[in-house]
């Protein structure tokens, strides 16, 4: 692995047993109550940056991911259904956990970019392309592209970097016909979300979506959805291309570790050290902020 993920054990939860922890994600399944049998998904306040998990922790992240999570499911429900049973949960990760259905998921991370920046950027600097989509010359970090594109990457094991794959490469892995359906969903999530945060002044760079397959074959939108966590969100009226963007995001906390003041270096292969309360406060704010723009409610 890359990075010393260092995850905290998962806590407890009544009436289920833990079966796996993500870096900021904790599953259960249900042994007991009118949920038996279903999968318990617990956003925490945990952080990564870098392939590390940090020893510190963002107050009220999870439960600014999950409620932004089910407000954007609320909003996609008429192109695609999701994976969420019930949000009555065991009181103990109230607000910050779904019941969800158990899928077959699809071993492929769903990217839809419509500006380039990140990874997207670094492979278009080195190739002219983004996962073998050839792309005019002359783009910048933050340029609107023509059209939106999949650019789907491989899931790695925790802790290790997902890497850009072409559409090819998803052919192969799924088959010709569920990656044309991948494909298609991602976009047109991705044009509908777009529509709806540009509506609210906010530009949405760039997202990745998670699917999966119940029983019947049916395709379903699983994980989290379109927060600060999973996608790029810039303020429109910010918005310059040629330099890195404002976002409402965790760069905050990207940006501070590779600061002279953080000390870190890197390369070094050495822990991040822990946030000052200062990062930690603004990176807060900017989760809130994001959440409450787009959502139009107060947290």
């Amino acid at each position: 692995m890359s990075g010393d993920l260092n995850i905290p054990a998962a806590p407890p939860v009544d009436g289920a047993v833990h079966l796996h922890s993500g870096k900021v994600r904790d599953l259960y399944r249900m042994t007991e109550g009118p949920y038996v049998g279903r999968l318990l998904m617990v956003a925490s306040d945990r952080i990564s940056a870098y392939d590390f998990v940090l020893d510190s922790t963002i107050p009220d992240k999870g439960t600014i991911l999950t409620r932004m999570s089910l407000w954007w499911f609320d909003q996609l429900a008429s192109l695609i259904p999701n994976h969420v049973v019930s949000t009555e949960v065991p009181e103990n990760v109230r607000g910050r956990a779904v019941f969800c259905e158990e899928l077959a998921m699809f071993p492929v991370e769903c990217v839809a970019r419509g500006y380039l920046t990140g990874s997207g950027l670094l492979d278009y600097r080195a190739t002219g392309e983004v996962c073998g989509i050839p792309l005019p010359a002359g783009l910048e970090d933050g340029s609107r592209l023509a059209a939106p594109l999949f650019t789907p990457a491989s899931k790695a094991e925790v802790g290790d970097h997902d890497e850009n794959v072409s559409f090819a490469a998803v052919e192969a892995e799924v088959g010709s016909e569920v990656a044309t359906e991948l494909r298609g969903l991602t976009l047109a999530i991705y044009g509908r979300a777009e529509e709806i945060a540009r509506e609210r002044g906010i530009i949405l760079a760039d997202t990745k979506f998670e699917f999966g397959s119940r029983p019947t074959g049916e395709t379903i939108l699983a994980d989290e959805v379109l927060t600060p966590d999973s996608s790029r969100f810039w303020p429109a009226d910010l918005w310059q291309p040629g330099r890195a963007q404002p976002s409402y995001d965790k760069q905050i906390v990207r940006d501070w570790l590779t600061s002279a003041e953080s000390g870190w270096d890197r390369a070094s292969g050495e822990r991040p050290p822990a946030l000052p309360e200062a990062v930690i406060a603004h990176t807060r704010s900017r989760y809130v902020e994001a959440y409450e723009l787009l959502t139009g409610e107060s947290f």
